[in-house]
């Protein structure tokens, strides 16, 4: 008979994980690792080899072949070649990131939309159901603007952070206008150079953005390109937290796509079909409605008690790279306004940390701030798409660089074996 495993403390489990003991009960919540009950009933107690075995599936693995100097995931941070995201978000533009991704050094260059484009754009959308979400929008504007490039194929890097500024404007200033919105007024609020959070926002709720005197949030940006104070700051401040995280699910089918000299809108393209999922760009839209049940009811527990009833799970909380805690929902969650959905999403964020040690992360931050401004459910979806977008190009830029064609795995082959005759 086989001695009795080495048994570990919930202190030596949260010491040799990292992490800190909350997080470690949250894991045993969950069922992600096995627990025995302390005979002197303090505590719980773990047994080494199932430690071992969590510690093995917890390893991120690496994906072979990528090596890339765009984002680091490290010590519960997220840092854009080398600058920590969240200081970013709160003292640069967009655009000024998005330079960054894509050539290393930071500089706000403003995005302006190609009006020939903006106008086929336009055109092809307008057909298209109004139930139509806007990341089904953003495909086929993608699609029609490739289509009208006749230079796409060119991946030279001049050409392509090129092609992604006119792109990422195009992208935007062809989504309609939210149902209800005074175009006069937006046009007019239009004319000029207006940053993308700018130009976003009106088309995705009706509510005042609480515009005060323009004010560039940091030295990136150029005479008129600052960034309005109030919400204006806090959707461009999403939209630098979305730009990248690694090699995301979408963000290696853009790379993939990119490895095969696609151009830098099939790239898009590619990043857009898997974040349609909802277990990646569309996770807000579950967290939305979540938040917004718990408002409904004023009752956050109860609220969580019927999704866990219903669903098993709680959309919005926990990652699996951030065990303490998403740095990005901490960012964004801060910069909310006060109010019904700020004091309602901090209640519920505190029942499941509460309960599980489980924190929220960016998908459930995105929903408050999408419910906060009236923003539509799939709101949050379309942030994240755009905002992905300069991330998508920044990998396909590294791609491009690399030898073609790189991606080409050999399945496992499980299937019916040939017969010999």
């Amino acid at each position: 008979m086989s001695p009795e495993p080495h048994l570990l403390s919930t202190d030596e489990v949260a010491a040799r994980l990292g992490i800190k003991p909350t997080t470690v009960y949250a894991y045993v919540s969950r069922g992600m690792l096995p627990s025995i009950r302390n005979a002197e009933g303090k505590g719980s107690l773990f047994a080494k080899p199932d430690v071992d075995a969590f510690v093995a599936r917890r390893r991120r693995p690496t994906t072979p072949a990528i090596q890339t100097g765009i984002t680091l995931i490290k010590d519960g941070g997220l840092y854009y070649r080398g600058q920590d995201a969240s200081l970013l978000a709160g003292s640069a533009s967009f655009e000024s990131v998005a330079t960054l991704l894509w050539t290393g050094e930071r500089e706000h260059v403003d995005l302006v939309p190609s009006a020939e484009l903006k106008n086929l754009a336009v055109a092809t959308v307008q057909p298209l159901p109004t139930g139509a979400r806007t990341t089904d929008r953003l495909r086929v504007i993608v699609a029609a603007a490739a289509a009208a490039d006749p230079l796409r194929f060119d991946t030279t890097p001049a050409a392509v952070i090129a092609t992604a500024r006119t792109l990422l404007a195009t992208m935007v200033a062809a989504l309609p206008y939210a149902q209800g919105v005074t175009t006069g007024e937006v046009l007019r609020r239009e004319q000029g150079t207006v940053s993308l959070a700018e130009l976003l926002w009106p088309r995705l709720t009706l509510r005042d953005p609480d515009p005060g005197p323009s004010a560039s949030p940091s030295n990136d940006a150029g005479p008129g390109t600052g960034i309005r104070t109030g919400a204006h700051k806090t959707l461009n401040a999403a939209l630098i937290l979305l730009a990248d995280h690694d090699i995301a699910a979408s963000t290696l089918a853009a790379r993939v796509a990119a490895s095969t000299r696609a151009h830098p809108y099939a790239v898009v393209s590619a990043g857009l079909a898997a974040l349609d999922g909802p277990l990646h760009g569309a996770a807000s839209g579950l967290a939305y409605a979540l938040l917004k049940d718990a408002m409904a009811t004023g009752d956050p527990v109860t609220t969580i008690a019927a999704r866990l009833r219903a669903d098993g799970m709680i959309p919005g909380f926990g990652h699996p790279l951030y065990p303490d805690g998403d740095p990005r929902a901490t960012t964004l969650m801060a910069m909310l306004d006060e109010g019904p959905v700020r004091d309602t999403a901090t209640r519920l964020a505190k029942a499941v940390r509460d309960r599980s040690g489980t924190q929220p992360n960016i998908d459930f931050a995105l929903a408050a701030l999408t419910l906060q401004h009236d923003m539509p459910a799939d709101a949050g979806e379309a942030i994240f798409a755009v905002a992905r977008t300069a991330g998508w190009l920044a990998h396909a830029l590294e791609e491009y660089s690399d030898r073609p064609s790189r991606f080409r795995p050999v399945g496992q082959y499980s299937g019916r074996i040939p017969s010999a005759g």
